[in-house]
């Protein structure tokens, strides 16, 4: 089991840290090169991505509960059973990849006309969406064992997958998007391309490291896949809650953006670039917000519920400091940031105002995020479900009220941030507070 020092919580924490900086820094070159090459390009992959990222973070969603059920396991020193777990998830996963890439392929762009208001800009979102739709498979094989090395703590794995995904997707990107050789220019298609190869690489890659690891012998996960219907009705019990959680989850800030296009062209493409630097400030939310899933699964495994307020309070002080470290460019040089993804004046002085004015929500996030991954942490997988419902609930009601209602400048409507993140931080915490979570067996 995991020990709860400073040392070892950063040693889980910081290669998932980086992994999200690496990706930070692939979004935010995939803007700066479409960006240049059209703003149409530009704002069509932000949404059109929007969409590919909520269906792929339900997917998240439910690896999320395979890595919480295997650290679970862990804890309890049951790990015979971590073989049984890992077969069946790929069963799992390769019914809900399938399902959702029909969704993705067939339906999405049938949908899209109805909800853009711009014709141009939905042709070139079904556009993506369809190239983008195929990497979805290659979750079926990485996403599982990515949930594996996550619950072992071998984070560094990830690391590593992340930095072939994040080089390859920036090469092939620059070289598909402008073209180059006998490769003519792509454009928003070439981006598409990029980022399906990029992915396939990093499959390609945990699936080498996996079939030569010894964890190979020691689980003995990749001889003979079989599942069990015992097995597959935990993972859906755990994951299915964190499936719909992850996919309402970005679903709303999908509708958000499709909102803010209906005011404007202008207003889109300020908060596409808002959204291309708002990843920075998920750097450390994300690796440590899947650090304290895994501590806080280990040690519920344990029952030792006595050591789950030092856990809380650590993770909560190192979130804060690498907030700062990783997001102080949008307090002491936003304008600077804001050029680097999108170089045209136009846009950059309401850009640099909107970025100033939400660095404190993140601040709360990094607080209120240890309390809501305790709760998912913990295995209460459907009240981790509720409380996002209800934040989301609460965060679109604001937003319709501040876009469609009071038609308020862009500016004041991100301040919807704040309204999210701190729902669903009181929400944790009442929870954490007033109800007996510590009793449920997974």
């Amino acid at each position: 089991m995991l020990d709860i020092s400073y040392k070892s919580i950063l040693k889980v924490a910081l290669p998932l840290m980086f992994s999200s900086f690496i990706q930070s820094i692939v979004l935010i070159t995939d803007a700066a090169f479409l960006s240049r090459h059209s703003m149409l390009a530009f704002d069509a992959s932000g949404n059109a991505g929007l969409i590919y990222v909520t269906i792929f973070f339900a997917l998240t969603g439910m690896a999320d509960g395979i890595q919480i059920l295997i650290a679970r396991r862990i804890g309890q020193d049951r790990k015979t059973e971590i073989k049984m777990i890992l077969h069946s998830s790929f069963y799992v996963l390769a019914a809900l990849v399938i399902l959702l890439f029909i969704i993705a392929y067939y339906f999405i762009p049938l949908l899209l006309p109805y909800y853009s208001k711009h014709k141009d800009l939905a042709d070139a979102q079904s556009e993506f969406i369809k190239i983008r739709s195929f990497a979805l498979f290659f979750a079926i094989i990485s996403l599982p064992i990515q949930s594996f090395l996550l619950a072992i703590g071998k984070t560094w794995i990830v690391l590593l997958s992340a930095i072939i995904i994040a080089i390859s997707n920036i090469l092939f990107g620059y070289w598909f998007i402008f073209g180059g050789g006998l490769l003519p220019q792509l454009g928003l298609k070439g981006a598409a391309i990029a980022a399906c190869l990029a992915e396939l690489l990093g499959m390609l890659f945990l699936f080498t490291y996996i079939f030569f690891d010894k964890s190979k012998n020691e689980y003995l996960f990749l001889s003979n896949l079989k599942f069990s219907s015992k097995t597959i009705k935990n993972i859906l019990k755990l994951g299915a809650p964190l499936f719909f959680q992850g996919f309402i989850a970005l679903f709303t800030w999908t509708v958000f953006f499709s909102w803010i296009e209906h005011i404007g062209k202008f207003e889109l493409t300020v908060s596409q670039n808002i959204r291309a630097i708002y990843f920075l400030a998920f750097v450390p939310i994300i690796g440590f917000a899947t650090t304290t899933k895994t501590f806080i699964s280990q040690y519920v495994g344990a029952q030792l519920f006595d050591q789950i307020p030092i856990i809380q309070r650590r993770i909560r002080i190192l979130t804060l400091i690498a907030i700062i470290i990783f997001f102080h460019g949008a307090i002491f040089y936003p304008e600077f940031l804001i050029s680097i993804i999108n170089p045209q004046e136009i846009y950059i002085q309401k850009s640099t105002e909107i970025l100033k004015f939400i660095v404190g929500s993140f601040l709360i996030f990094g607080i209120t995020s240890v309390l809501f991954q305790t709760v998912n942490g913990s295995g209460n997988t459907i009240a981790s479900f509720l409380i996002e419902f209800i934040s989301v609930g609460i965060y679109i009601l604001a937003s319709y009220v501040l876009i469609k209602i009071y038609k308020l400048d862009i500016y004041w409507v991100w301040s919807v941030e704040y309204i999210y993140f701190g729902t669903l931080g009181l929400l944790s915490f009442v929870y954490l507070r007033f109800f007996n979570w510590k009793k449920l067996k997974n």
